[in-house]
């Protein structure tokens, strides 16, 4: 087995590659001033190849994925396996609107007809309840960040309330919350637009008590802003943010900070200098169990 990755996520690639004790090269990647891409992937190819890449900030990403799958089966690589920690495109899987594209479904089976396997970590999934339903191949496989995410709570507080934006977080905000043995709350959402939601957090006594809000995904930064300002008000000691994937947005770091967020931490899915969870262990085990 070989790990193959690109320059703008070499970290992430070099632990991996080190959890499974496997050696690692990057593809070259050169951009033409028109925007063109001209990608080199290594040769002298085992059979199976591992390519890793978060595929945050997509459309570029992907083309330049489907040219490195394709040179990567012409020189020798048998089974390719995509470790894509956060998965664009899932949000849309019906046609909202008259003449909407189903995003998740076009993504989905594009990456079922080049990837012999894909995994990845907490996908933005709704109606869809199994990743194989959205890409269509034997070994689609999600894991969870909730363990890590788990550890990390525990070591850094003795006790505290978790708190999810939205209903959609409760059963692994739950989950978190029972590993370690906190007690855990769920906020109500409403969102009417890209940068208008309106948030309202349940009633109980946040009183002196640290409160650590927990969402699988930052964009704007506004429903964990409008969270935190509402828990502060409430009487809550300190508010942190633990995210999954760091989107990060334009302001949205700075929205939340200014809010009254204390720190915010996120996994290494993304790059991002919150960066402080990392995945490369899960994500071998997931590679491993590959079957």
């Amino acid at each position: 087995m070989l790990i193959v990755g690109y320059d703008d996520y070499r970290t992430q690639a070099q632990n991996l590659a080190n959890a499974l004790q496997m050696p690692y090269r990057e593809i070259r990647r050169h951009v033409f001033p028109d925007g063109e891409s001209l990608i080199q992937v290594p040769v002298e190819l085992p059979q199976h190849v591992v390519l890793i890449r978060s595929l945050n900030q997509p459309n570029d990403k992907l083309i330049e994925l489907l040219f490195s799958v394709s040179a990567l089966r012409q020189h020798g690589a048998k089974r390719i396996t995509l470790v894509a920690p956060y998965l664009c495109y899932m949000r849309q899987d019906i046609e909202n609107q008259p003449g909407e594209a189903v995003s998740q479904r076009v993504i989905g089976q594009l990456l079922a007809d080049h990837f012999d396997d894909v995994i990845t970590v907490d996908p933005h999934l709704h109606r869809v309840q199994r990743l194989d339903q959205a890409i269509p191949i034997r070994n689609a496989r999600a894991v969870s960040a909730g363990e890590n995410i788990a550890r990390f709570i525990a070591s850094r507080y003795s006790s505290g309330i978790l708190l999810g934006p939205d209903s959609e977080s409760e059963q692994w905000v739950r989950e978190i919350a029972t590993k370690i043995g906190f007690s855990y709350a769920v906020a109500t959402k409403i969102r009417s637009g890209d940068q208008l939601v309106e948030v309202s957090i349940p009633q109980r006594d946040y009183a002196g008590q640290p409160v650590i809000l927990i969402d699988d995904m930052i964009s704007t930064g506004r429903t964990l802003a409008q969270a935190s300002d509402k828990l502060l008000q409430a009487g809550a000691s300190q508010v942190d943010a633990i995210i999954t994937h760091p989107l990060f947005c334009n302001d949205a770091e700075q929205c939340m900070l200014q809010s009254g967020v204390t720190h915010i931490w996120s996994t290494d899915s993304i790059t991002h200098p919150t960066n402080a969870i990392a995945l490369a262990d899960l994500l071998a085990d997931a590679i491993k169990q590959l079957a």
